[in-house]
């Protein structure tokens, strides 16, 4: 068989369903190998759609998301979803063609060393010499790729290789599952939690892809003990549960940081560094900190643990339930109100344009509690994770480690390919929108309905909220938009225009339940940035609101 027709048999042989690109000269013999496949292929309008993708498919599934390109420009491009998935610990796997090996050794059209290129920014990548090495690059990538801590991986395919025959056949699928925690660690940390005075626990994006928030939900009530969660982890525990405090990510005095600032031991479930920076949370380095991960401890000066629980984060949970000994009283809950006040006050507020609250409480009220939120990076980001409520895991799919902007329309395809029976939405603001907007013909081709709803400020409002607080006036920010409305209408989708605060509602309930692909432009008051920086108090490091 042709190499090509190898790969597309391991493709199979690991359960691949979609695969999102851009087809090229150079990778067209495994476009058409794709033609006999149960595999489907998604064409995409770029490469950077078809990264962000296979990104959103991987959080929502488990299974890493395919991704591919031609060499040269179309690889260049799968860059940003590519980064945006390993630092946000997606599975995904790239394939990029290359060339012909006889052309590599000198200048030649289209020719980069894309395997360099890719290398800082994925787990593993490789080119295939030889046919003969697919079975075991292609079972790698996946192992890689699926494995804690989850991330991309590349291969490159040059085009002469994609043609020769080889006798080589898939290899074995075989998954990984973790061990359990050493007993000893188990003991050990039941003992600070026994004698800590005011713990809290910080749980992590780790806590999904462990399936581990109903254990996680299980050992909080035996121990009767506050849980936080970072922005990627929203919804491991119930936003409408007693012990739910809210999530933490400003590196501004939220309200929740200040059950951190009382606090004398901090339970890490499923945590890692690049969600929230530990320095944030523990900036006198004088936290008891217990580490509970599928992985050991990152090293950082803010975060050196005391215990660090290594194994099923799951049984792990359930282990150390049956031998610490329950708090009496759960710290820091008074501090929760505050964020559900604020947004209750949000709820009220007719004034035109909207609050960022108002909208965030009309979106929540609309929405049943398995629906998707696929957020786009910027101001509004910062308002979704830490105001929206979210009642189950992996219903909110927030960028935040390499948090890279237009991720949410493309992304929106992804969850509505992965759940088609959900209703999705992609909430971005207009920087972002018009950054990958062209995935909406993608979309209406695939028949992939969803809800785009339009944070309408005409101005990249997040990075105009830092420039405020730093320097007191905004540089090089605005923009203008097109008629959002007609332009959906162009893709041949709805769009609405909200022009006053009570049609958002109704606006959002006819377009989730109309099953059609819809765009919702909803002014925003951006002027709301600077309020709740004042509201708040001053930043902890000025200029540093993440993004």
């Amino acid at each position: 068989m042709k190499a090509v027709e190898l790969i597309v048999k391991c493709l199979e042989n690991e359960g691949v369903e979609y695969i999102f690109g851009v087809p090229g000269e150079e990778n067209m013999d495994l476009l058409d190998t794709l033609l006999g496949s149960p595999i489907r292929f998604v064409v995409t309008r770029h490469e950077q759609g078809a990264a962000f993708m296979a990104d959103v498919y991987g959080r929502l599934t488990g299974k890493a998301g395919v991704c591919l390109s031609t060499l040269g420009p179309g690889a260049t491009n799968l860059i940003t979803g590519v980064a945006d998935a390993n630092m946000d610990r997606a599975p995904l796997l790239a394939l990029t063609a290359q060339a012909a090996r006889g052309r590599l050794h000198k200048e030649s059209h289209q020719h980069l060393d894309i395997v360099t290129l890719f290398r800082p920014v994925t787990k593993w990548n490789t080119s295939l010499p030889i046919p003969d090495i697919i079975p075991e690059a292609f079972r790698k990538a996946f192992k890689l790729a699926q494995s804690e801590k989850p991330g991309a991986t590349h291969i490159e395919i040059p085009e002469d290789v994609a043609r020769m025959e080889t006798d080589g056949q898939p290899l074995l699928v075989q998954w990984l599952h973790p061990g359990g925690a050493a007993p000893e660690q188990i003991a050990k940390a039941a003992h600070i939690i026994s004698k800590a005075a005011r713990p809290i626990v910080l749980a992590g994006n780790g806590v999904i892809r462990g399936r581990a928030s109903e254990a996680l939900v299980r050992f909080a009530e035996k121990l009767n003990l506050p849980v936080a969660t970072t922005f990627m982890a929203k919804g491991v525990i119930p936003d409408s549960h007693p012990l739910a405090l809210g999530a933490v990510g400003l590196q501004m005095r939220d309200y929740v940081n200040d059950a951190f600032v009382q606090a004398d031991v901090v339970i890490a479930i499923g945590y890692d560094v690049v969600e929230y920076a530990p320095h944030s949370w523990n900036p006198d380095h004088d936290k008891q900190i217990v580490h509970l991960d599928m992985s050991p401890a990152e090293v950082d000066a803010a975060y050196i643990v005391e215990v660090g629980v290594v194994g099923d984060i799951a049984s792990a949970l359930d282990a150390l339930a049956q031998v610490a000994a329950p708090q009496t009283k759960a710290h820091g809950l008074s501090f929760r109100q505050r964020l559900r006040d604020e947004l209750e006050t949000g709820r009220q507020d007719n004034s035109f344009p909207l609050k960022p609250q108002r909208i965030l409480a009309d979106l929540r009220s609309a929405l049943a509690d398995d629906d998707i939120v696929i957020s786009d990076v910027g101001a509004h980001k910062l308002w979704l994770a830490r105001l929206f409520p979210c009642l189950q895991p992996n219903t909110c799919i927030i960028s935040n480690g390499f948090a890279a902007m237009g991720m949410a329309v493309p992304g929106a395809v992804a969850a509505k390919l992965a759940h088609p029976n959900r209703r999705v939405v992609a909430v971005t603001g207009d920087g972002g929108f018009l950054m990958n907007s062209q995935e909406l013909e993608t979309a209406a081709r695939l028949k992939t309905p969803f809800l785009v709803l339009v944070f309408n400020d005409r101005t990249y409002s997040l990075i105009r909220w830092k420039q405020m607080q730093q320097f007191d006036r905004p540089a090089f920010v605005d923009f203008s938009n097109p008629d959002f409305v007609k332009y959906a209408e162009s893709f041949a989708a709805n769009g609405i225009r909200i022009e006053s605060a009570d049609e958002l509602t109704p606006a959002l309930r006819s377009a989730l339940n109309s099953n059609k692909l819809t765009i919702i432009d909803c002014p925003v008051d951006v002027a709301e940035n600077l309020r709740l920086t004042q509201r708040l108090g001053p930043l902890v490091a000025p200029g540093r609101l993440p993004i």
